[in-house]
């Protein structure tokens, strides 16, 4: 599946972008407003939801909240809102990927790309960790059979440590590893969403320990 729904209410920067994704052979379905965005998600199903923040009708935070109650698929927010406090509260509201505009359009394309990748990676199929199941094929977390609601980036960061278990990860290695190579944003961003996931999982989350300084641990 290569479909993108693109929500941007400025028609000219949404046919920029719109060309872009489709001389990359992507399927784009376009929405200028949240409430039809909500629509265009509800009739179809999409490898990645593109979001502005500043949207008629439905703000981009809250189109994010409830595409993220409903879907782990990834959305990358494309936003003049170039806050921290912006950024924050994207992440919370579950997005994985946040650009601030003016932006470069090949830039864009290479982190959709890169985060469609870590996305789709089929690494080992089952991991089980004490009452914990992960499954990265069906990109599912279960706790004594209850499962989970992650967001893609917090699943693929969970993760991640839980195959480096009691090794010293790096905020540098962990972002390389999770967001990509090709990541320009904060070592921050780790900290946000470890403090996401500690809230998620319960006692698994009393495992990750954080070391002054330099990373995380995930200690079992």
């Amino acid at each position: 599946m290569n479909k993108i729904l693109l929500v941007e209410d400025e028609a000219d920067l949404r046919s920029i972008v719109a060309s872009y994704l489709r001389k990359e052979n992507f399927t784009v379905i376009e929405a200028a407003d949240g409430q039809e965005a909500l629509d265009r998600f509800a009739e179809e199903e999409f490898c990645l939801l593109i979001l502005d923040l500043m949207l008629p009708k439905l703000n981009g935070f809250e189109v994010c909240s409830r595409i993220r109650s409903q879907s782990n698929v990834p959305i990358l927010i494309l936003t003049a809102r170039d806050g921290e406090l912006d950024e924050l509260r994207g992440f919370h509201c579950g997005a994985d990927e946040y650009i601030a505009k003016p932006f470069s359009p090949d830039i864009l394309m290479v982190r959709i790309k890169s985060l469609l990748k870590r996305c789709d990676l089929l690494l080992e199929n089952e991991v089980v960790v004490g009452d914990f199941t992960i499954n990265y094929r069906q990109r599912t977390a279960h706790h004594q059979g209850q499962r989970l609601m992650l967001t893609p980036k917090e699943f693929d960061l969970l993760y991640y440590l839980v195959n480096n278990k009691n090794i010293a990860l790096s905020r540098e290695q962990i972002l390389d590893a999770v967001w990509g190579m090709d990541y320009y944003g904060d070592t921050r961003t780790v900290d946000t969403h470890i403090k996401c996931i500690r809230a998620k999982v319960g006692v698994l989350g009393q495992h990750i320990k954080t070391i002054r300084k330099f990373g995380y641990k995930l200690e079992m």
